[in-house]
């Protein structure tokens, strides 16, 4: 491995995804080959936001292994009180073998992982959604036997931390996006042409376009996201109006290629961004990407917290 923390898919390179995709093919076929193998290790999780997957696939990642995994939220901690994300770090690297932080603010994972002298882990920030992607591109591979080649098609709002990481994971494994969106609800600038600059070495091609229907072309996968995140409530109205022509239904996922696959990162809004006939298709992977959250965090702690040098 050539990075301690996991902020951003920016930190991987290729063959660090290679060494964790063949670990996670063998946890997930060898669950008890590694039931000890982080006996005695805990791992901090500070929640600022809620959550079904990242808690229940953390959690039990570690007690797979043999270590132990602690529930911290804003009302847990000194740092709903006004300590600072530094002092933070630094206690907890004394206590803990590794952190993971689900936060509003970016970032504070980079201060985080700055202070800290364990690994950090984003398990979701404003900005970015690694983790998410890694189990994504890996149920991708699963279900088409490679990666680079493909085409990933992600409709709706592409202002989102999933889109942002599904960009710089396809700039490295290869995989083409394009993003179909309204004008206003594209991804940042910034990490577009990082994807695309990047892809040139790996053949994979970025694109944003305003059209639904012209972004899933020729795609082997389609992806969309929830059109109103958590502290956008306010905004759901309007989202709902702007958003509404980039629904994933089954008109649309037809356009893409016949054996074309659909990916969400959960929850969905059932009748908003994706109706539920495409939800539950048969060429549904969404319960993969879920399951495979599990088994690539589990690959990802036993990386690194095994490559920690005390």
């Amino acid at each position: 491995m050539t990075f301690k923390d996991l902020i951003t898919l920016k930190e991987i390179a290729a063959h660090d995804v290679d060494e964790l995709f063949h670990l996670t093919e063998e946890l997930k076929a060898r669950p008890w080959m590694f039931s000890g193998a982080l006996t005695g290790k805990t791992l901090a999780m500070i929640f600022e936001k809620p959550s079904t997957r990242t808690r229940v696939s953390f959690e039990t990642a570690m007690t797979r292994l043999g270590g132990h995994a602690i529930y911290l939220s804003p009302k847990d901690t000194q740092l709903g009180r006004g300590e600072t994300v530094t002092d933070t770090a630094r206690v907890l690297s004394r206590y803990v073998d590794a952190v993971m932080g689900r936060v509003f603010d970016h970032g504070d994972l980079e201060t985080l992982a700055a202070e800290s002298s364990v690994p950090v882990i984003n398990g979701l920030s404003d900005y970015g959604h690694p983790c998410q992607a890694l189990a994504d591109y890996y149920t991708l591979r699963e279900k088409k036997g490679r990666l680079a080649g493909l085409k990933l098609s992600y409709v709706g709002d592409g202002k989102t931390n999933v889109c942002h990481s599904l960009l710089y994971g396809g700039a490295i494994m290869g995989v083409s996006v394009a993003v179909g969106c309204p004008e206003g609800y594209g991804p940042d600038p910034e990490v577009l042409s990082y994807a695309s600059e990047l892809g040139r070495s790996t053949g994979a091609r970025f694109t944003e376009v305003r059209d639904a229907a012209k972004a899933v072309e020729g795609a082997d996968a389609m992806y969309t996201d929830v059109w109103s995140s958590m502290g956008q409530e306010d905004e759901k109205k309007k989202r709902l109006s702007d958003l509404g022509s980039f629904q994933v239904n089954t008109a649309l996922f037809d356009q893409a290629k016949p054996d074309a696959i659909f990916m969400h990162c959960l929850p969905a809004h059932r009748g908003e961004e994706v109706t539920d006939n495409v939800v539950d298709h048969a060429r549904s992977a969404v319960l993969d990407e879920a399951e495979n959250r599990l088994h690539v965090q589990a690959a990802l702690l036993l990386l690194l917290i095994r490559s920690r040098v005390r």
